[in-house]
């Protein structure tokens, strides 16, 4: 093969997977439009979060805790405060090396319990259960370090209810998230899991445990975050759900029933992405089943939690995620175009592995050899300016859309600058900012190629929305 052709066999190969990748975007893009459309219908006429308000199942809510000292008080006086029938909070104190259980002791008026537990799961062991006397149904496993995914497991073992929700310790719900999130399972009884949209607090004010108001910080990096939890959870997360095919719910806020998890196996321990994994694993052994259900989405209940503010903490956590997703797909392989697998098999698994997973290589081959070649002449401004219509053009005008979507149902931001400062780096992240995402992508891709186990990293937190 002359090699003079191999340049122009190389740019249509990346300007046509540029353009599938779009297209299949712009796909879950119209489907989350129509999807958000209806939910605000039902919202608005037949007040779809009051509709079951005397049927509501009870709740166990696992609230996972390493070192969360700072600001681990201010997140269970959030939760105690959820306007919701009947729920229990159990925080487990993964073997935090701070002052995280002396806080929890002296903040809620701690009393042992004795330690009896049902190990349904297996997790490292409990030296102690305790309950609060000024509130009966917040309760504390103080256990050995295991990571977030074996905490989970121990306070699955603990809780009571058939529901449980996973809350991350550094997070704020709304006070009627839990209500929305759990219907769902009242409207199907086949819902074995559901997941909230999850923002960032940056920004924003909470006092006393209650979010008094929305705002943007000043972080550049957080505000790129904002524009992309925007896109991830009003596009993606969306569209998939209304396939059936969701193969995310965020660690930070999800929904599961219980006893469907505990079939499952639980959390396993040997991975960093053990939120992606358990929900993959869901679909793969339903499937193999032959069992109905539904892994749902709803887009109106908020979970806000920090986002990092600083190169190194994002770095960090952007290649532990690419890692926990190429984990997640290589445990649960088997589904990849099963004869029973419906929509995750044949459309949701294969779209990640080719446009999440490989993506981020595959972007950052075809912007490299794209300027290279325009830069040595070999490639002519017509294919380097359609190459640049294609990646970064169609990846604002996606951006923006998700943007407009949030103006139209939620309107989150009420300032009157928000909007306009939010276009403006719903714009600016794809000049730079996209592109340090897909290099950390290939990192976390090498890294797991090589086998490295790597661990969660340290996430520094400024919690400046706090005010408790």
């Amino acid at each position: 093969m002359n090699p003079y052709s191999i340049v122009p066999i190389t740019q249509w190969f990346f300007l046509l997977y540029f353009i599938v990748v779009n297209l299949g975007y712009i796909t879950l893009n119209i489907i989350a439009i129509i999807s958000i459309y209806r939910y605000m219908q039902r919202e608005e006429f037949a007040g779809l979060s009051k509709s079951f308000p005397h049927f509501e199942p009870p709740v166990s809510i696992l609230v996972p805790a390493h070192n969360e000292a700072a600001t681990i008080s201010s997140s269970i006086r959030s939760l105690l405060q959820i306007n919701y029938r009947e729920f229990e909070i159990i925080v487990i104190n993964d073997g935090s090396k701070d002052e995280t259980l002396e806080t929890l002791k002296r903040d809620f008026a701690l009393l042992p319990l004795p330690a009896v537990t049902r190990k349904r799961l297996e997790s490292k062991p409990v030296s102690g259960v305790y309950m609060s006397m000024e509130y009966p149904n917040l309760y504390v496993l103080d256990k050995e370090n295991g990571g977030k995914a074996d905490a989970l497991n121990a306070g699955i073992n603990v809780s009571r209810y058939p529901l449980y929700c996973c809350v991350d310790a550094d997070s704020i719900l709304q006070t009627d998230s839990l209500r929305k999130i759990v219907q769902p399972f009242l409207e199907d009884p086949t819902t074995i899991a559901c997941g909230g949209t999850v923002r960032a607090a940056n920004g924003c004010k909470v006092e006393g445990g209650y979010l008094t108001s929305s705002g943007l910080p000043s972080s550049p990096l957080a505000l790129f975050q904002i524009v992309e939890y925007l896109r991830a959870y009003l596009i993606g997360r969306l569209g998939w759900s209304q396939m059936n095919a969701l193969l995310i719910i965020s660690g930070a806020f999800g929904l599961f029933k219980k006893e469907v998890v505990i079939a499952a196996g639980g959390y396993r321990t040997d991975t960093v992405g053990e939120d992606m994994e358990l929900v993959v694993r869901l679909h793969r052994t339903m499937r193999s089943q032959g069992k109905k259900y539904r892994i749902s989405f709803v887009p109106d209940p908020v979970c806000w939690t920090e986002v990092p503010e600083d190169l190194k903490t994002l770095r960090t956590q952007r290649i532990r995620w690419q890692r926990g997703l190429a984990e997640s797909l290589w445990l649960n392989r088997e589904i990849l175009f099963a004869r029973n697998g419906g929509p995750v098999a044949w459309i949701a698994f294969p779209f990640i592995i080719t446009f999440e997973l490989l993506g981020s290589f595959f972007e950052m081959a075809g912007y490299i050899f794209t300027f290279a070649g325009f830069l040595l002449g070999v490639m002519s401004p017509t294919a380097f300016f359609a190459f640049l219509f294609v990646a970064v053009g169609m990846g604002i005008l996606l951006s923006l859309n998700s943007l407009l979507i949030e103006e139209m149902s939620f309107h989150i931001y009420k300032k009157p600058g928000n909007i306009v400062t939010l276009f403006f780096f719903t714009v600016a992240e794809n000049f730079g900012y996209r592109q340090a995402n897909s290099w950390w992508r290939v990192v976390g891709l090498y890294q797991w190629v090589r086998g490295h186990r790597g661990g969660w990293g340290e996430m520094k937190r400024k919690a400046s929305w706090r005010h408790d």
